[in-house]
């Protein structure tokens, strides 16, 4: 069994996704309905850790493990091949490249474009992605013994919908910010 920290807030989350949450003051009192983003963020919590803890000898957490995963598979990756293959915000993909730029595990690559940055494995960092392989796998085959392989599968096919449709609304939402402050100046002239 997968034991997920916090027993306590695995209960909490049952039992907010069960009956929602009561507000008890502002103008808006009533019950609210469960909050799908408060949810997947304590899953995500609770199965990073799981994962972390596994990984630990090999020095590397999660997130790091699938940004090394990541380059490797490419052999080179620049920050929008990364930011659009993990689903992850520049400020914080760059925040974690430089830490594995600064531990010797990725390097910069030279880009023919000056102001492309592109990162690749260092040997340190292949032997590194070598240790942790067969943790990830352990750690993977802890949540899906709990899980269940078939219930994975429905439930990864939903948030990957999930997943598009965010990234869907927040692209057009960032295209319209753009759009937006030249289409007021012209309706001012």
């Amino acid at each position: 069994m997968v034991c997920l920290p916090g027993t306590a807030v695995a209960g909490s989350m049952t039992s907010m996704t069960r009956r929602g949450t009561r507000l008890t003051s502002g103008q808006d009192r009533g019950w609210l309905s469960p909050c799908v983003c408060n949810t997947l963020r304590m899953v995500t919590r609770a199965v990073t850790q799981v994962y972390d803890d596994v990984l630990r000898p090999s020095g590397l957490r999660v997130t790091q493990f699938s940004i090394l995963a990541a380059i490797a598979r490419v052999g080179e990756a620049n920050l929008k091949v990364l930011e659009d293959t993990l689903a992850i915000d520049q400020t914080t993909l760059t925040r974690s490249l430089n830490l594995l730029e600064r531990d010797g595990v990725i390097e910069r690559a030279s880009h023919p474009d000056g102001r492309i940055k592109a990162m690749r494995l260092t040997s340190k960092g292949r032997r590194a992605l070598e240790v942790a392989r067969p943790l990830w796998a352990r750690a993977q085959d802890k949540v899906l013994r709990e899980l269940g392989t078939t219930a994975w599968a429905d439930a990864q096919r939903r948030l990957t919908h999930l997943l598009h449709v965010a990234v869907k609304k927040r692209r057009l939402g960032r295209n319209r910010r753009r759009v937006q402050p030249s289409s007021a100046l012209r309706a001012r002239r």
